[in-house]
């Protein structure tokens, strides 16, 4: 508070009383957080004039302009109480009691008044012994002033009346001490003068002609009350003439005043009267009557006030001070502030001026040069451009500013033409080694886009292609998705703008939408699907053949100058050259692409033993295919491989590389053969390819019955194992070289898998980049992984897979490099779908094997099944019992299918062979190929294992049953009862002849 006042006190004696009020509501509202602020004067009557707003609208303040000191509002009860009151805001109900008004402890009353804030908070004005005024301030969100608050308003009032009697008078026509001896020479010169009479009991007022033809405007208005008077006179002005009626009323002597006076037009007039007052027997004041006049001594400065007053341009007069002192209606209009709130305040404390920039600064430059100057304003709230002029003068200076928005918008366009035109040089040399390099159509679109649009101040850009006389969409910029679905496929129709155009092979420029609606109907309701006005059609032709259209579109009505039109046209020319040009190449690539993806597989199996999905990227934009590929082998007993390889380099070449290894990976995987093996045999395949060929590659083989997974890798990136508590780390294997360079034996690496961990295999195109180094990717593509600790679906491992593709290579830094990614999730074969058992190596061992089988399907509900699997397990043991050695052991699988292992001691692969009518074995394999679904043999460690495979249910979902492949397979098979007979009598023969020991026994079918 006391900095307020501080501030306040430097204020210079001598301000206007206007200027004085303002910075009082302001002070005010800033130290109560008001909404808004008033002040009211009133004279001998008993009546108060609004001289002063701060913060509030028109609209609420219009009703306060005049206050019948008899009214039911807050002003009047300060006016007799003489001391602040604060009413709060009621907007329903009944008149209510005020609240607590400051420290002396009054309190008012108010009638239903609708008030924004909380309250209203008022405060007497004195001068000369009595109350002379109310300042009033809206109290916003902290409600009732404290005592501290109102000993400032206290203060502030103090402050307010001292400067009141220390402001200048109304500075009008020159005045003298001589009133009578004027009035007598106004007279003589046949002056009218009029006559007024005003009650100061009942403060009515009345006026002859000539009187209301001097104060009130409009006569129609007037009502016979003081308050038509104060509602004319200047608001500078008006306080003077009060006082000066107070001392005549006080001093028993003659009211003489000269002040402003509103005219109809809102121009202003001076104006001289001259009064006494009359009383009763104990000296109160009755009436006062007199006389008043038009003062004529400058008519030449009205008539200038009034030309000034009525001028197009914008108009101002400041003091030294900078003070405004005279304003037109034009700059009213443009800094949307009356007369009365522009007078006596800094030429840039206007609301619209305090938004320029910088400019009292550059006023004061330019006042500074003592020379009339000028410079351009941009007002923030109207976006008008306004050029200010500053003219000095003897007693002040004078500003004028006229708007020149549209010359200043026409000079940029010119300005901006021009600099197009420069311009356009430079964009046809960019656009010219741009479509050199391009190589797809779309690229060919992009430097349309990029280097013409601009340059003609164009917003659209389609490009269409002939494709079984219809047009197809080639590319497009500027344009709504629905427009472009629209015009896609549009047929023949030679009477159309873009047929026409690719029929005649010239170009057609359309300035409006009613040129284009003169086409056709059907056009019209195209165009409004966009927001375009103008189109330049220019032909596609290549080698002597037009093949479609490019269309440049303009978002307002715009007809190209003679110039512009053939510039266009040498710009399709280059345009159908480098269009013709990539769509060669588009469709080769097309075609490459094609074929890659032929190679690589279509869909993933689904298998018990793992799930996964799978990210094949091709390189960036104007590469060739390349030779990334990944697999995933489904093998025998609960077994699959994974397998990622990359053929370096781009081009078919690469490309059908990797598809003849593809396939030879899925043949040698066919055969079971342990991985270092496997990449052995792929060493030798690429190294016969010649020395150009170069590929890594890493093969992994997952078993899902001990959970184990054996990994042997030729120079490539080592895969990621994501455990389920979210750790990853990459297993440590052997650096061997590329496929091709290595030298054999590969090295295998065991690791063990936990149940659903994730197994991520990549190729270096994923991690590695010009810009990054391997390291560098692995580790980002760890982090990125880290987020799959929990087991999920198949659909989780698309979002990761979409995840780490997205965090590793982001559509728009796609690099020179294919890259491939699969993602496997695997599982182990629970130990209750697993059965094993150990055979002796005799004749027993078949029989054995037949109820164990019989027991354990018995367990497993597979009932339906054991004639099947009796005979297949029958026949697998036999054959071992008769061709191979020991030790002898039986595994059962339930997983997807129902799987049959026999294992022995051997190396000897079984083959089928066609038994002859004669032979009376041979047909036991030919028996197990029949009854099983898919059967086969491997090595193992410590010999082979034969199996074979029967699905749990059929195509109709309905569980498998022996009968209907039990009846196929004997009676396919020739002379079985004498097989079996036979087999029964050489294991008893052998039985007794080796007792037991020695026979081998079997049938070796």
């Amino acid at each position: 508070m006391n900095a307020r006042l501080a501030l306040l006190s430097t204020v210079a004696p001598g301000v206007t009383e206007s200027e004085v009020f303002r910075l009082a509501l302001q002070h005010a509202m800033g130290e109560l957080g008001a909404l808004g602020g008033t002040v009211h004067l009133r004279g001998p009557m008993s009546a108060l004039r609004l001289v002063s707003t701060v913060g509030l609208p028109p609209g609420l303040t219009r009703s306060w302009e005049i206050i019948d000191q008899e009214a039911p509002l807050p002003h009047t009860r300060v006016l007799r109480q003489g001391t602040g009151v604060w009413v709060p805001s009621k907007t329903t109900g009944p008149a209510a009691q005020a609240g607590q008004a400051g420290p002396a402890g009054s309190r008012a009353a108010t009638a239903d008044v609708a008030w924004p804030g909380t309250g209203l908070a008022a405060v007497p004005l004195s001068g000369g012994g009595r109350s002379i005024g109310v300042l009033a301030v809206l109290t916003g969100d902290r409600g009732e002033p404290t005592p501290k608050q109102w000993d400032f308003l206290r203060d502030l009032v103090a402050w307010t009346e001292e400067r009141i009697g220390q402001a200048p008078p109304p500075s009008g026509p020159h005045r003298t001490e001589h009133h009578g001896e004027r009035l007598r020479q106004e007279a003589l010169r046949e002056i009218r003068v009029g006559s007024w009479d005003w009650n100061i009991q009942t403060d009515e007022l009345s006026m002859d002609e000539a009187a209301l033809e001097l104060y009130i405007a409009t006569p129609a208005d007037f009502t016979g009350r003081m308050e038509d008077w104060m509602r004319a006179i200047h608001a500078d002005d008006l306080a003077p003439a009060l006082a000066a009626a107070e001392r005549a009323i006080r001093d028993h002597s003659v009211f003489e005043a000269e002040y402003r006076v509103r005219r109809a037009d809102g121009t202003y007039r001076w104006a001289q009267t001259r009064g006494r007052v009359a009383y009763d027997e104990k000296g109160d004041p009755l009436r006062m009557t007199g006389v008043g006049w038009e003062s004529r001594e400058h008519p030449a400065h009205d008539a200038l006030g009034r030309a000034l007053r009525h001028m197009s341009d914008g108009f101002l007069a400041v003091d030294d001070e900078w003070r405004i002192t005279f304003a037109n209606l034009e700059a009213e209009r443009a800094l949307g502030c009356s007369e009365e709130e522009l007078l006596g305040r800094l030429l840039w404390e206007p609301p619209a001026m305090r938004q320029v920039p910088d400019l009292e600064t550059r006023c004061r430059q330019a006042a500074a040069e003592e020379k009339p100057s000028g410079f351009d304003v941009r007002m923030p709230d109207s976006g008008r451009s306004y050029h200010l002029r500053l003219v000095p003068g003897s007693d002040g200076r004078t500003v004028y500013f006229a708007d020149v928005t549209e010359q200043r918008r026409m000079q940029e366009e010119r300005k901006e033409s021009e600099r197009a035109a420069a311009e356009r040089a430079a964009h046809i040399t960019e656009l010219t080694t741009a479509l050199a390099k391009a190589t797809t159509s779309q690229d060919v679109v992009d430097a349309v886009a990029w280097r013409v649009l601009p340059p003609f101040s164009a917003t659209g850009l389609l490009v269409q292609a002939v494709e079984d006389d219809r047009l197809r969409n080639v590319g497009a910029f500027g344009y709504p998705d629905d427009f472009l679905a629209a015009i896609d496929g549009h047929p023949r129709a030679p009477d159309e703008p873009p047929w026409s155009t690719i029929l005649s092979g010239t170009p057609l420029f359309v300035s409006t939408r009613r040129e284009l609606a003169a086409y056709g109907p059907e056009l019209a309701h195209l165009s409004e699907l966009s927001t375009k006005q103008a189109w330049a059609f220019l032909p596609l032709t290549a080698s002597g053949r037009t093949f479609g259209v490019c269309v440049l579109a303009f978002d307002r009505p715009r007809r190209l100058t003679s110039e512009e039109r053939i510039l266009l046209t040498t710009i399709s020319a280059l345009v159908s050259q480098a269009l013709e040009r990539a769509r060669l190449y588009d469709a080769e690539h097309t075609r490459s692409r094609e074929l890659q993806r032929s190679l690589l597989p279509r869909d993933l199996p689904t298998l018990p033993e793992c799930t996964a999905a799978a990210r094949y990227l091709p390189a960036g934009q104007g590469m060739d295919v390349g030779g990334d590929w990944y697999d995933i082998i489904p093998l025998s007993g609960g077994q699959v491989a994974l397998v990622v390889g990359d053929v370096m380099g781009h081009g078919l070449p690469e490309a059908a590389t990797m598809g003849r290894l593809r396939t030879a990976v899925h043949t040698l995987a066919d055969l079971e053969l342990p991985p270092d093996e496997i990449m052995g045999h792929l060493n030798h395949i690429v190294g016969g390819m010649g020395e150009e060929s170069y590929v890594t590659c890493l093969y992994a083989l997952y078993d899902s019955t001990t959970q184990v997974c054996s990994i042997a890798r030729a120079g490539h990136p080592p895969p990621a194992m994501v455990h389920p508590d979210g750790s990853v780390h990459f297993p440590q294997l052997s650096a061997d070289p590329p496929l091709g360079a290595a030298e054999p034996p590969f090295e295998t690496v065991e690791v063990r898998v936990p149940e659903g961990s994730l197994l991520v295999l990549y190729t270096d195109g994923l991690v590695e980049s010009a810009n990054r180094e391997i390291d560098q990717g692995m580790t980002r593509l760890a982090q990125l992984l880290g987020t799959a600790h929990e087991k999920g679906t198949d659909a989780d491992l698309e979002r990761l897979c979409d995840t780490v593709t997205a965090g590793l290579l982001p559509a728009e830094h796609r690099t020179t490099d294919d890259a491939a990614l699969l993602i496997a999730r695997l599982h182990a074969l629970a130990g209750d779908s697993m059965a094993s058992w150990q055979l002796p190596e005799g004749p027993k061992a078949a029989g054995l094997a037949r109820r164990h089988v019989r027991e354990q399907l018995s367990a497993w509900g597979l009932d339906n099944l054991t004639p099947t699997t009796e005979l297949l397990a029958s026949e697998m043991v036999g054959n071992v019992v008769r061709h191979a050695k020991g030790p002898v052991r039986l595994r059962l699988l339930r997983a997807a299918e129902l799987i049959c292992e026999v294992f022995d001691g051997s190396l000897t692969m079984p083959r089928i062979r066609r038994a002859k009518e004669t032979d009376e074995g041979g047909r036991g394999l030919q028996l197990v190929n029949a009854l099983s679904q898919r059967w086969g043999a491997r090595y193992t460690r410590t010999g082979k294992c034969i199996w074979a495979e029967q699905a749990l249910r059929g195509p109709d979902g309905q569980r498998h049953g022996a009968n209907d492949a039990l009846g196929l397979a004997f009676l396919n098979a020739e002379g079985i009862e004498e097989d079996l007979e036979g087999l029964a009598y050489e294991i008893q023969e052998r039985q007794e002849r080796d007792e037991g020991v020695e026979g081998q026994g079997g049938d070796g079918r």
